[in-house]
């Protein structure tokens, strides 16, 4: 009994070992087939036309849309191209949120403020007078509720806006003299845009609002009395000391300003859920560059302006100060009048400032100081 099972078991081997072959082979085969009938789809390649507000090459504003513009081509392995045009190539600076939204173009990349006079809720979204710093803003906008306020706004232009960058804190401004009070501010025309510029009205200025390439030409004419831009790394490149020597800080109009990338939204939508998410992980990408590369240049270019150009590096006083927030009082009271959109998004502000605020002053604010004064940082 013992040799037939032995025979028995050893008559089976070679048919489960041919089973076993041919279900192989088999399964293999119809892997190949399966292969060849449902090739895997590539996805569409993705052409897009970015306008900006900024010129081309220009230090931090300007480098950081063309770097997005080649990011995004990165990202995606070459297949999704933008094209970048410069402030004038293709649309004047502050014709780039119409040209989005009219579709003409798929992007654009500035800021957001500069269209306050379609709707005042867009100051919020950029910078505005004793608002939030680069930490704060991006808290405000990622986890209290500020990019869902942004949708709603966009969405009534058919477009929509992404964080695509942050110069931080920016300074206050070039003067030809001192500003000891709110009355050397009278009569001043300044350039300044967005809520900032309506502040300085409010205290007997003329705000005026210019793109960043016809700045220079206008205060050496005199046909602006002093202007605010940026920062010390930007403002080193424009030249300014060439026309003015008093420089202000720090500016109550733009603590953290936002870039912005915004893109036509029936273009963005229609684009597959993957290529929406480069686009977001891009703009991402480019603020948090962005902000380094400021903080990273700023303190040298600002060394540079006081030691090698004699700019005299002069603060606002407080009885400056407490004038501004006057002001700014009284903006925000008829930015509220303006809308519901326009009144809650400024509620939602005030409550992310106290909230966020009341963190950032007990940690950031008292550490740096702290750090500085021990180590004799100045």
């Amino acid at each position: 009994m013992i040799k037939e099972k032995k025979s028995l078991k050893a008559s089976k081997s070679p048919s489960r070992r041919k089973f076993f072959k041919t279900a192989a082979a088999t399964g293999v085969a119809a892997v190949a087939a399966s292969s060849l009938a449902a090739p895997a789809v590539a996805q569409e390649r993705v052409e897009a036309a970015m306008v900006a507000t900024w010129p081309r090459d220009f230090p931090g504003l300007g480098t950081g849309a063309q770097r997005l513009a080649q990011r995004l081509s990165d990202m995606s392995d070459g297949r999704i191209q933008v094209t970048y045009y410069a402030a004038n190539e293709r649309v004047k600076a502050f014709d780039s949120f119409d040209e989005v939204a009219s579709g003409n173009s798929q992007m654009y990349h500035g800021a957001d403020y500069y269209w306050v006079k379609k709707h005042p809720a867009f100051g919020y979204f950029t910078a505005c007078p004793f608002g939030f710093t680069y930490s704060e803003i991006n808290a405000w906008i990622h986890h209290g509720g500020g990019q869902e306020l942004w949708d709603e706004l966009t969405d009534d232009f058919g477009t929509q806006s992404f964080i695509a960058g942050n110069t931080g804190v920016q300074m206050g401004g070039w003067f030809n003299k001192k500003i000891r009070s709110a009355n050397d501010l009278k009569g001043l025309k300044m350039r300044m845009p967005g809520l900032g510029g309506q502040v300085l009205g409010k205290l007997g200025g003329s705000p005026i609002s210019l793109p960043g390439g016809q700045i220079y030409e206008n205060l050496v004419s005199g046909a602006i009395d002093a202007t605010e831009w940026v920062g010390p790394w930007n403002d080193e490149a424009m030249k300014f000391h060439e026309a003015a020597k008093y420089y202000y800080y720090p500016g109550m109009h733009e603590p953290g300003s936002m870039l912005a990338c915004g893109v036509n939204k029936s273009w963005f939508t229609s684009l597959t859920k993957s290529d929406q998410t480069i686009i977001k992980t891009a703009c991402a990408w480019a603020d948090e560059i962005t902000m380094a590369e400021y903080n990273a240049k700023n303190g040298a270019a600002l060394a540079r302006l006081v030691n090698e150009n004699g700019v005299k590096l002069e603060k606002f006083n407080d009885k400056v100060y407490d004038a501004f927030a006057k002001g700014a009082q009284e903006v925000y009271d008829e930015v509220q009048q303006h809308s519901d959109l326009a009144a809650r998004t400024h509620a939602a502000f005030v409550k992310a400032r106290k909230e966020i605020g009341s963190w950032t002053n007990l940690s950031d604010s008292p550490y740096i100081s702290q750090r500085n004064r021990a180590l004799g940082i100045s």
